[in-house]
């Protein structure tokens, strides 16, 4: 999906009070995020993500009820237009300032002290998006490199099931990284919903540990995080598990983007001669 079919979605949706048109484009990734005066839509890859948003509109009104900072909806149903979920928000306001990892662990530990929704959340299938990724990347990745990762994806699968946590499991956000904390007048908001899962705790916190190794995230800056959270999940023995599990999800995600992105194929590539070569040296960029 790239910006003009989301566009083209966007007008069919009939959601904004202006022009499609005239929306500004926030992000391109797994969804087209589009703002115009106080709202934001979200439209989804495809049909297969329905039902993530639906689940993440109900998440949304929980964390509601149960005060935690978070965005909040503006409708209350997804919509399928032309295979496409679409989903409305009240849009954030400006940033007051960056956000730290100090920020996300006090969110994470708001998060993690709830009790389970009074609806069902699954389990944090970290891997479960890599076949349709490497599907969207056809004949753009090497077919080599797809099967390495699909070979990946079965062996941290196995081990991640098999793991004893240290911390109590249940809520997790599934994706706990800076840029899904928004800085708001009345402090850190938490962003991006679509991932709340039931699972290992430490699944959250593997993320700012990757942020670590792999993204140049300061050692500063990663203490701050295990501080402000209370616990650093590099002294769990599944650590490594998870973060193999992250590394190989994380390489997948990009070779989606990889037809007609050059950037995206060569960090691709980056990302997988790492893996390979086993060198967790190597720095990955965001993408």
């Amino acid at each position: 999906m790239d910006e003009a079919r989301a566009r083209g979605v966007l007008a069919a949706a009939g959601v904004l009070p202006g022009a499609a048109t005239d929306a500004r484009l926030l992000a391109l990734g797994e969804n087209a995020v589009f703002a115009a005066g106080d709202l934001a839509v979200k439209v989804g890859r495809d049909a297969e993500l329905l039902e993530r948003a639906r689940r993440e509109l109900s998440v949304a009104e929980w964390l509601a009820e149960r005060g935690v900072p978070a965005v909040r909806a503006a409708a209350p149903e997804a919509l399928l237009v032309e295979g496409h979920p679409v989903t409305v928000w009240h849009r954030l306001p400006k940033a007051a300032r960056p956000a730290e990892p100090r920020d996300l662990a006090e969110l994470l530990r708001m998060v993690h002290a709830l009790p389970a929704p009074p609806f069902a959340l699954p389990p944090r299938e970290l891997l479960g998006g890599v076949e349709r990724w490497l599907r969207l990347a056809g004949d753009a990745v090497d077919p080599a490199d797809a099967a390495y990762l699909r070979e990946r994806r079965d062996g941290f699968a196995a081990a991640a099931a098999a793991l004893t946590p240290e911390l109590p499991p249940g809520p997790v956000h599934g994706d706990a990284l800076l840029r899904n904390v928004h800085i708001g007048p009345d402090g850190p908001v938490l962003t991006d919903l679509e991932t709340f899962s039931a699972d290992l705790r430490e699944h959250d916190l593997v993320v700012m540990a990757l942020s670590h190794d792999r993204y140049g995230l300061s050692d500063e800056a990663y203490a701050s995080f295990t501080a402000a959270y209370g616990w650093d999940v590099r002294v769990w023995e599944g650590c490594s598990v998870l973060r193999g599990a992250r590394e190989t999800a994380s390489c997948a995600w990009v070779a989606q983007h990889a037809p007609g992105n050059p950037k995206a194929l060569a960090e691709f590539r980056r990302r997988v001669a790492s893996l390979r070569d086993g060198d967790e040296s190597v720095r990955w960029y965001p993408f």
